[in-house]
C-alpha cells in the first residue's frame, strides 16, 4: 500500500486465520484459506505484454473486481463459477478450483494480437482460418476461439483444438463442453454489452474444476480481460480509418508500443507520466459506467487495508 495521497493499492501482505499459502500474482494477491476457499484482492498493479508496469493505476482493482462480481452472478445460470461473495471492493472470496492450463480467449471482431498476427500474414490462428482481405476490426464472419496456454512467466502461447488434446492438457470431452461454454459466455456478453452501446469484441475466460464439476473461475467481462468499442462510432470510424476508442488495456499496449517495448528481452519499460496514469484511471472508470450503466463510486484509500482484514476475519469467523 503507498501513500493516501497516490490512492492506489500495489500489494498486500495479510496473514489470515486459516491461511494456508499465497499466490502473487500480476494484478492479484490470492489468498488461500483451508483447502475450500480463495481470496482474490485485485490490486492497482497493471500489466501488459506479460510484464507489471511500474506505475499502480487508482481505482482500477475496484474497477476489475465490481465488474467481475456483476458478470459472475449474471452468468451463473450458463455455468457455475468460484464467486461466493464480494467482500469488499477490491475483495472477492470463493471457491477453490483446480486450474486448467489454457485460457480461452474468443473473438468477435479481427483487433489486438489477432490483428497483429494477420497483419505478418498468418491466416490461421489457433486452428481458426481466416478469410482474405480482412482489415483491422474487421467483424469476423463467426466468433473464432483462440486459446493459449498460461505461462508460468513470459509470453502465454497460441495453441490449437488438436493441440490441446495431443498434449493431453484436457480431455476432448471436457474440451468440447468449455467451449461450448466460452462461446455462450461470449455470446451473453455481447449481447448485454450492445444493450449498453457497446460491442464485446474478445475476452478471455478461465475455467477449473470443483469437485469434478467445471467450473468458470478469475474475472469476466473486465476491461484487463476484454476489449470493448463504442457502438455508435464503430462504423464511422472504421470507414473514415479512425483508431477505434479502447474501453480496454489495449490502448496501453498500443502506447507502449509507440516507445518501443512489446515485452521482448532487452526492451525497457517506459516511464507512465503522472497525465497518462490518470488518464488510464478514467479510462477504467469509463468503462465501468458505461457497462454497468452505474455511477462509479470511488472507495476510501485511506481505511482500505483495515477494511479489507475486517471484511476477510469476518467471513472465516461465519464460515
Amino acid at each position: 500500500m503507498n501513500t493516501m495521497e497516490q490512492q492506489t493499492i500495489v500489494s498486500t501482505n495479510y496473514f489470515f486465520k486459516n491461511q494456508v499459502d499465497f499466490l502473487r500474482g500480476k494484478v492479484r494477491d490470492v489468498y488461500f484459506l483451508g483447502d475450500k476457499h480463495v481470496v482474490l484482492v485485485a490490486s492497482d498493479r497493471i500489466s501488459a505484454f506479460d510484464h507489471v508496469l511500474p506505475n499502480a493505476i487508482p481505482f482500477k482493482g475496484q474497477v476489475l473486481n465490481q465488474i467481475a462480481s456483476k458478470f459472475l452472478d449474471d452468468t451463473k445460470h450458463i455455468v457455475p463459477n468460484w464467486k461466493i461473495s464480494e467482500i469488499d471492493p477490491h475483495v472477492t472470496i470463493g471457491i477453490q478450483c483446480k486450474p486448467y492450463p489454457v485460457e480461452f480467449v474468443v473473438r468477435g471482431y479481427l483487433s489486438g494480437h489477432a490483428w497483429r498476427e494477420y497483419k505478418a500474414g498468418k491466416r490461421e490462428i489457433c486452428g481458426e482460418e481466416l478469410p482474405e482481405g480482412l482489415k483491422e476490426n474487421d467483424k469476423l464472419p463467426t466468433p473464432i476461439l483462440t486459446p493459449t496456454t498460461k505461462a508460468e512467466s513470459g509470453h502465454d502461447l497460441d495453441i490449437s483444438f488438436e493441440n490441446i488434446v495431443r498434449n493431453k492438457l484436457i480431455k476432448k470431452s471436457e474440451l468440447l463442453k468449455l467451449k461450448a461454454y466460452a462461446l455462450e459466455l461470449f455470446e451473453f456478453g455481447s449481447q448485454y454489452a450492445n444493450s449498453q452501446g457497446l460491442i464485446l469484441v474478445d475476452t478471455k475466460y478461465e475455467f477449473g474444476t470443483n469437485d469434478g464439476v467445471i467450473t468458470l473461475i478469475d474475472e469476466i467481462h473486465t476491461p484487463d480481460s476484454s476489449r470493448y468499442f463504442y457502438a455508435d462510432t464503430y462504423q464511422k470510424n472504421k470507414e473514415a480509418g479512425i483508431e477505434q476508442k479502447q474501453l480496454s488495456k489495449e490502448f496501453v499496449r498500443q502506447w507502449l508500443i509507440s516507445e518501443g517495448f512489446q515485452g521482448q528481452e532487452g526492451q525497457l519499460i517506459p516511464h507512465m507520466s503522472a497525465e497518462l496514469v490518470e488518464n488510464v484511471s478514467n479510462r477504467y472508470i469509463e468503462l465501468y459506467e458505461s457497462i454497468t450503466g452505474q455511477k462509479f463510486i470511488k472507495r476510501d484509500y485511506s481505511t482500505i487495508e483495515n477494511d479489507i482484514e475486517e471484511s476477510v476475519n469476518n467471513f472465516i469467523s461465519s464460515n
